[in-house]
């Protein structure tokens, strides 16, 4: 499968710059712009709708509409999905191979995209680096 069919998972890191309209990595953005325009899903974890609800309770986001509400209209986006979290990505997120991130919703999305095959956006240095090492795929946004 040719990198620009493969299907991306948007990171929260992500999906929180992109959705606050910060400009993106132009590889990023043309790899989501062909995503759209070929009709395929955008993937989005829903450990990420955890992360956003702690970033929020934290202090360290800030949104106008509750969190819930943020969430739904992020996948209410046109080829916006949620991807499967199964108890198998979560224990395989426990038995991930080489040196992998810490965070456990690093570890959960690391999980997911590889038991998919997805390439991972995110601004996440582990995981890029993770995926430097050849884990995962990822894309630097």
């Amino acid at each position: 499968m040719r990198a620009e069919e493969t299907p991306l998972l948007l990171d929260t890191c992500a999906v929180i710059w992109i959705d606050s309209g910060e400009p993106i990595a132009q590889a990023a953005s043309q790899a989501l712009n062909a995503a759209y325009a070929a009709g395929l899903d955008k993937y989005v974890s829903p450990i990420t709708a955890w992360e956003v609800g702690m970033l929020v309770t934290r202090g360290r986001l800030k949104f106008r509409i509750r969190p819930q509400i943020w969430f739904e209209q992020l996948l209410a986006l046109p080829g916006m999905a949620l991807a499967e979290l199964s108890p198998d990505i979560l224990i395989g997120s426990s038995f991930l191979p080489g040196t992998p991130p810490r965070d456990p919703s690093d570890r959960i999305i690391a999980a997911t995209a590889r038991a998919f095959g997805y390439r991972l956006v995110t601004r996440d240095r582990v995981l890029l680096d993770y995926a430097a090492s050849g884990h995962i795929q990822a894309l630097a946004c």
